[in-house]
């Protein structure tokens, strides 16, 4: 009787099992249904191929072949979803200029000085930056390199170096450097002699002597686009110039200062960063020092400085949003600033880079960064194109023609209103 039931048993979990396989089994399909399902496989696949092709951004520059490689190198990083090409473009600034005409001819994105920011944001070619990061994100950059790069309240540029004037010296020749400007005049007075200068400048060359007048707390242009060139702080700077020139090289020219600094010749020198390699070829001991205090306003000299980042071409800001911020965020790690100041002696931007060694033992790099406490970007406003000529004919007329520095300063502020009038 056991032996009976066992098989019934038997017989039913058998039933059971290839029963509940015949439920689970997938129902029978048509060719219909076989061909859309193949479809609809192969339309995923190619969505998933395009979603995997590497976006393309293109960043012009007009720099030095080695600071286009470095950045270059950095952003290899982002490959292979994001392939970024650096080229070079001869005229940037003018080819630019062309944009407007011609979106489909922009790059995405630029590598420039700060200078021409306003220019560009007036003709309606840039994004603000803060359109793919945030003003936090640039909390680590030095203080006055982020105003360089904005123009009516938005920020344009990613900075990542900047360069500034330095009070260089010769070390055989000046034994103390002199502190205050009133100083520097009476080491000039004891050592300007039998071909030998203790001071030399490039005197009537707006850029250089900007530093004299901002130190005095005048101003060639403001941000509003206003000239100061007859403004009270603005001839008082240049008579107290006047009695410095009266030691230096008649023509103040960049090839005849330098070439003194470099003979040993003469026995300091204000100029950039782009000098130091040529002196220390020519076996000059070189030291770098503050810039002098000047007496009556206890300010420094304040030169100007430029500042070297990243733009973004409006046009690109949409189709390729990602792959800039992307590259913004690159931009934005101290490795950038790092790579820039071992290849090329850049003062970076990002405060983050100082934490560096071998940025930190740089003493050119350290000297720029102390002085970048007291300098002005240089105007990014498009009328600072005219103020140039017209402060350094100003400069001439009065130091090496001996003209009233008041008479001058006047007949430079009505000159500088009637081109800037013009350009509107």
């Amino acid at each position: 009787m056991k032996r009976v039931v066992a098989v019934i048993l038997s017989a039913l979990m058998l039933l059971t099992l290839f029963g509940g396989c015949a439920q689970s089994a997938a129902p029978a399909t048509s060719s219909a249904d076989n061909a859309a399902s193949s479809e609809v496989a192969s339309s995923a696949a190619a969505s998933y191929e395009k979603a995997k092709e590497p976006v393309t951004v293109t960043i012009w520059h007009e720099c030095d072949a080695t600071i286009a490689q470095t950045i270059q190198d950095e952003l290899n990083k982002l490959a292979p979803d994001i392939v970024v090409k650096v080229e070079r473009k001869e005229k940037m600034s003018e080819a630019l200029k062309l944009v407007g005409n011609d979106p489909a001819s922009a790059p995405d994105m630029y590598f420039f000085a700060h200078d021409k920011i306003g220019l560009f944001a007036e003709m309606g070619i840039l994004a603000p930056i803060t359109d793919f990061i945030t003003k936090e994100d640039l909390s680590s950059m030095i203080p006055m390199t982020i105003p360089a790069g904005t123009y009516k309240e938005n920020i344009y540029q990613l900075p990542l170096y900047f360069e500034t004037l330095l009070f260089m010296y010769n070390k055989a020749l000046m034994k103390e450097v002199p502190k205050t400007t009133d100083d520097l005049l009476a080491y000039m007075k004891a050592n300007t002699k039998n071909g030998s200068y203790g001071y030399v400048e490039q005197h009537s060359t707006a850029y250089y002597t900007a530093g004299w007048m901002q130190g005095f707390g005048g101003f060639i242009i403001n941000d509003k686009a206003e000239p100061g060139l007859n403004k009270q702080e603005m001839i008082d700077a240049v008579t107290y110039h006047q009695q410095f020139v009266k030691y230096m090289p008649a023509d103040g020219e960049y090839n005849t200062v330098t070439t003194l600094f470099k003979e040993g010749k003469a026995h300091s020198i204000i100029s950039g960063p782009w000098l130091v390699p040529d002196v220390k070829k020519a076996g000059i001991d070189l030291g770098i020092a503050p810039m002098p205090t000047i007496n009556s306003t206890n300010k420094p000299i304040t030169p100007f400085s430029g500042v070297q980042g990243v733009s973004v071409l409006k046009s690109a800001a949409q189709t390729k949003k990602d792959a800039i911020t992307a590259i913004l965020k690159q931009l934005l790690k101290p490795d950038i600033g790092i790579a820039l100041a071992k290849a090329a002696n850049c003062a970076p931007a990002n405060t983050k880079c100082y934490d560096d060694a071998s940025i930190s033992a740089n003493e050119m790099i350290v000297a720029m960064k102390k002085t970048a406490d007291n300098v002005v970007p240089m105007p990014n406003v498009p009328a600072m194109d005219v103020m140039w000529s017209i402060t350094e004919n100003m400069l001439s007329a009065v130091n090496k023609n001996n003209a009233d520095p008041k008479t001058e300063c006047e007949k430079a502020q009505k000159e500088a209103l009637s081109q800037i009038e013009a350009m509107k």
